[in-house]
């Protein structure tokens, strides 16, 4: 009898799921923790505030492979059944408000959590990331992205670390070897977005025009990269609130890199953690910045913050969204001309997916990443230019504010366009978001009639018509055309073609990979750009195409360590060993390669030392432990990588 008592139970259970949000309301979940690091264990005790809407008996928490002590339903025990990924709490409930859950709980989640460096000599962290991976694996709450929750989190910590979390910190007590940091959140916001991230830190403050404190945080020994990082910051935030019309959500808005991080950024409510790879110096600021992840993952804390998609089927509302919103912050920063080389740019990539086969409608729930937000973000622009520039914000901002602090579907938003407009979008939303194809030609047109820049580049074909190029590279055409003039036509480069932008000189240094004798000299120039791309470039083919010069080359970029990644030093060492122009050295130049193999670097450090081992076939046993370690790690795109290295050495 009581097996079956159990099953109908749980038979129930499943059944009640889908519509819990029907059935409670939760309000608040408030959360002190402690962890262990070394251990990479999380333990805390929980205060939910919660509403029931309609009788049930049971209630559920998401809760992965979490144990329980102490639990207690408005200061009575309570009955509860852990079946490993909810914890269900059973009970004749009725319509009440402002019942409290108490409990007490520990857990070492797989996901979600990570801790980082702090089973080598590495630089230890610990950070989160909700989104697809489930917040439950290390706090008790709720999966389903349309039940909001203010979430306030105290968080106690060793001494020498900085805790970041969502919202404003209200307190901090600094024990003798602890401290515990409050943070308030005033407003809910769904599971996926609770954040914490836990390291050594410094921060630099400003403030938004609106008054908003704006916090960016960076490494005690990046503070000379603190700049060119975070170039833009302010002017990009400023110029949001005033397009978008409505006022920033949140109390403060910070921003943390941190190592190895799954992606390049993530939206957490009022606090950002992005990878640590985009932290640059000011000229790796010329190849690759956080300006454009910077503007979109800030225009997230509107577009899938403030208002969430109900459903996968609606993800375009939040990417395409945030995707258009930071090109319009970035064209205010570099101007139109970048704006529209970037919409065409998205365009050529859509183009190549439609080509391939692999076109995807903006409300399918399972389309590319491309779709939802390079085509949303060129749905919205030519939107805008369906209705005017006027009717577009109005109904942008009355869908924010309409909707603020809940879960929309794209309905929502067209039903805001067509009352701001008064025009029907059936057509437009059938072509647009329904249709899988790409129109790409109705895409271009609307490009080249909107800018010089665009019909321009496309006039210009020297594959088609080589003698119309000749002087193109010294004309006043744009750069971005010359640059494809120079992936046309490389071996036609002359010595007064280097006379150009820093941007040009990269692609002939990406594309003349043969140098001719009478280039050499303008080619040598191109070691000293103040471009990493073109330096690792250029050193490269100076060298294959010299090789009796290697050790002049080898001599002027001895110093230079280029990237995050390391991507000229390791490039340099590679080259040393394969010239052997320093046959002493060899020993500590290898050693020094195998070394940047290790756990405690980056994974894209590692990533590329375990390629240039590779290309010397020299993996030796420390490179073959460590590529075993990469196998494991959390990074699922260097995890894979490792995986196949690994065969292949088999």
């Amino acid at each position: 009898m009581k097996y079956i008592l159990v099953v109908f139970f749980l038979l129930g259970s499943f059944l009640t799921m889908a519509q819990q949000t029907d059935v409670v309301d939760f309000k608040s979940i408030g959360v002190k923790l402690e962890i262990e690091p070394e251990l990479k264990r999380v333990s805390g005790k929980v205060n939910c505030i919660f509403d029931i809407l309609k009788k049930s008996d049971s209630i559920y928490l998401d809760a992965r492979t979490m144990t329980f002590d102490s639990i207690t339903l408005n200061d009575k025990r309570v009955n509860t059944y852990n079946d490993g990924e909810k914890l269900w709490i059973i009970g004749d409930f009725k319509p009440s408000k402002k019942n409290e859950l108490f409990l007490e709980y520990e857990a070492t989640p797989k996901k979600t959590m990570y801790f980082i460096g702090w089973e080598n000599e590495g630089q230890n962290q610990v950070w989160t990331q909700g989104q697809g991976k489930y917040t439950s694996h290390w706090l008790p709450s709720i999966d389903d992205m349309n039940d909001k929750i203010e979430f306030d989190l105290s968080v106690t910590f060793d001494n020498d670390y900085e805790v970041i979390a969502n919202g404003k910190l209200k307190e901090k007590n600094i024990g003798k070897e602890a401290t515990t940091w409050h943070y308030d959140m005033k407003q809910p916001m769904s599971s996926y977005l609770v954040a914490l991230a836990i390291g050594k830190y410094d921060k630099k403050n400003e403030i938004s025009k609106s008054g908003i404190p704006l916090e960016m945080y960076y490494y005690p020994e990046d503070s000379a990269k603190v700049e060119p990082t975070y170039r833009y910051t302010k002017t990009m935030f400023d110029f949001l609130e005033e397009e978008i019309g409505v006022s920033y959500p949140w109390q403060n808005y910070k921003q943390v890199p941190v190592r190895d991080f799954l992606y390049a950024g993530m939206e957490n409510t009022s606090t950002t953690i992005f990878s640590d790879a985009f932290v640059v110096d000011s000229i790796a600021f010329v190849d690759k910045n956080y300006v454009n992840v910077n503007a979109h993952e800030l225009a997230h804390q509107w577009f899938g913050d403030l208002v969430t998609e109900e459903s996968g089927t609606h993800h375009w509302l939040q990417e395409g969204f945030a995707t258009f919103y930071a090109l319009l912050a970035e064209r205010h920063v570099f101007g139109e001309d970048y704006y529209y080389w970037r919409l065409y740019e998205y365009a050529q990539e859509l183009l190549a997916q439609d080509e391939a086969g692999g076109s995807t409608a903006l409300l399918d729930p399972k389309s590319s990443s491309a779709t939802f937000y390079k085509k949303g973000a060129l749905v919205l622009h030519m939107l805008k230019k369906k209705v005017g520039n006027k009717a577009f914000n109005k109904a942008v901002k009355n869908y924010l504010k309409k909707y603020k602090y809940k879960n929309v579907e794209t309905e929502d938003f067209i039903n805001a366009v067509e009352e701001a407009s008064g025009k029907k979008m059936t057509a437009f939303v059938q072509r647009w978001l329904r249709d899988k194809d790409f129109h790409y030609k109705e895409v271009e047109s609307h490009l080249v009639g909107d800018s010089n820049l665009i019909e321009g580049h496309l006039q210009i074909d020297c594959e088609a018509y080589t003698s119309r190029c000749e002087d193109y590279l010294t004309s006043w055409i744009a750069d971005e055309s010359k640059i494809k003039v120079v992936g046309q036509m490389p071996n036609r480069i002359k010595a007064e073609d280097f006379k150009n932008s820093i941007k040009v000189r990269q692609a002939i240094a990406q594309n003349l990979t043969k140098v001719p004798l009478e280039l050499k000299e303008e080619y040598e120039s191109l070691l000293s750009d103040k471009s990493y791309l073109t330096v690792e470039s250029a050193l490269f083919n100076l060298i294959n195409s010299f090789p009796s010069d290697t050790k002049k080359y080898m001599d002027l970029t001895k110093d230079v360590i280029g990237f995050n990644d390391r991507n000229i030093r390791q490039l340099w060492l590679f080259m040393a060993l394969v010239t052997n122009v320093y046959p002493e050295e060899s020993e500590a130049f290898f050693k020094e390669l195998t070394g940047y193999t290790d756990p405690k670097y980056h994974f894209e450090v590692r990533e590329q030392a375990f390629q240039f081992l590779k290309g010397v076939r020299a993996c030796n046993e420390e490179c073959t432990k460590n590529l075993e370690d990469a196998a494991k790690h959390h990074n699922w795109r260097f995890k894979k990588k490792a995986r196949e290295l690994l065969e292949q050495k088999q």
